[in-house]
Formats: structure tokens, sequence, C-alpha cells
């Protein structure tokens, strides 16, 4: 689940979240963090979510993944968009 505010100058707040029953995945990942896993960590909220917010220029678009406890990376199933990835799988796709 992607949550987006309203862009009050040129960065947007992004909330990425994951519901208690998809709770496996521990990070986002992708083109604005250079797919590093330890860069943004999913936090554990007391719903059972998991979520973390950051900021993105807006006006453009961005490649994500999640990764989950096991190293998995994953689509977020409900992305407004998937592109084909070179690992054989695709890649979630966000517009700020």
């Amino acid at each position: 689940m992607l949550r987006k505010s309203k862009p009050k100058s040129d960065v947007a707040k992004i909330t990425f979240a994951v519901p208690a029953d998809r709770s496996t995945a521990v990070s986002v990942v992708g083109e604005f963090n250079e797919w590093d896993p330890s860069a943004h960590p999913l936090r554990k909220r007391s719903n059972g979510t998991r979520s973390v917010t950051i900021e993105l220029p807006v006006g453009r678009s961005w490649e994500y993944l999640y990764v989950t406890t096991d190293g998995a990376f994953v689509a977020d199933p409900d992305a407004e968009l998937h592109v084909p990835n070179p690992y054989g799988g695709s890649n979630s796709v966000l517009t700020t």
C-alpha cells in the first residue's frame, strides 16, 4: 500500500506500508536509495502493519521493491505500474 501526501513544494512524502498479512517485508529499496536494504527499514506499528515514510522529489517516476525477511525482492501488488527488471521479475513504479 502506498500513500502520497500532497506536495507542498518540490518534495512529496511517500508512505510505504505493508498490511499485517503481508508483514514479511522488512524494507523498501529502489532508485531513491540505490537499492540499499538497510536504508529504509519498515517499522512495525501497533496494528501489525509495517511502514516507513520518505521524502522524494516530485516530477518523476521511481522504481522500487520490498525486501522480505528471507532476502527476497518482491514487487508491490498495489503499485501504480510494474515494469520488467533485468532479473526476470518486475519492479513496482510510483510517480511523485
